[in-house]
């Protein structure tokens, strides 16, 4: 009698973008609570790079992603090698020592591996933006931005595109969107740059749960200092 349509999948994977608590706590609660749901990370370019559960996001990762950290991806799939370098718009032709940034440092995510494909077809200019060769090993450039943690652990922090530079440095934006998701009130969020690149004002889009009125105190929410270095 407990048994739905749902409890009858055997390994239920949602991919596309961060995926909220919430969405996991209600899949478990509509598929049993033995059930994980799995939440693989990667791009046509290479699938999977990392891959995480319903388990350890519920119980050790959301509390630090609701604080500011980003979204924890999971730990790494076999044979892929996963490194942060600094954040740039420019080619990288090749390899060297002086890209990559400290553990826990927020990066740009490169991948190598048999699942990481080594060039476009017939687009020259996508390779040069998006390869790197070290030797015989091509490190294909995600687009996104993240770092690893203590545990090796892939930490999401947005699109590189969708970065904000202000003059005071760099805003990534899932790490903030992560802190105003949390309000009750709140059903999602977007952080923009406003203004030219460099000296942009970082601005909050929000889209409140139906029902759901703007209040002042939405405006102080902050993070609580738990999120990465910079």
């Amino acid at each position: 009698p407990d048994e739905t349509p749902l409890s009858r999948l055997r390994v239920p994977l949602t991919v596309g973008a961060p995926v909220p608590a919430y969405l996991h706590s209600k899949l478990r609660t509509l598929m049993g609570e033995h059930h994980q749901i799995y939440t693989p990370y990667g791009a046509t370019e290479s699938l999977p790079v990392a891959w995480i559960g319903t388990e350890e996001i519920l119980s050790e990762t959301w509390p630090q992603t609701a604080k500011g950290s980003g979204t924890c991806v999971g730990r790494l799939a076999p044979f892929i090698r996963v490194r942060i370098i600094t954040i740039g718009d420019e080619a990288i032709p090749s390899w060297h020592e002086g890209l990559e940034v400290p553990q826990g440092t927020i990066g740009e995510v490169i991948v190598a591996g048999p699942q990481a494909s080594l060039a476009y077809a017939d687009a020259p200019q996508a390779n040069q933006q998006s390869k790197i060769y070290e030797g015989e090993v091509v490190w294909h450039r995600m687009g996104d931005l993240g770092y690893l943690d203590e545990a090796g652990r892939l930490w999401f922090c947005g699109r590189k595109a969708h970065r904000i530079e202000t003059s005071e440095g760099m805003i990534p934006a899932v790490p903030v969107e992560g802190v105003f998701n949390e309000h009750p009130d709140v059903f999602r969020s977007a952080c923009v740059g406003v203004g030219p690149r460099g000296a942009q004002r970082p601005v909050l889009v929000v889209e409140l749960e139906p029902g759901a009125r703007w209040r002042s105190e939405l405006g102080a929410l902050r993070g609580s200092g738990t999120a990465p270095r910079l």
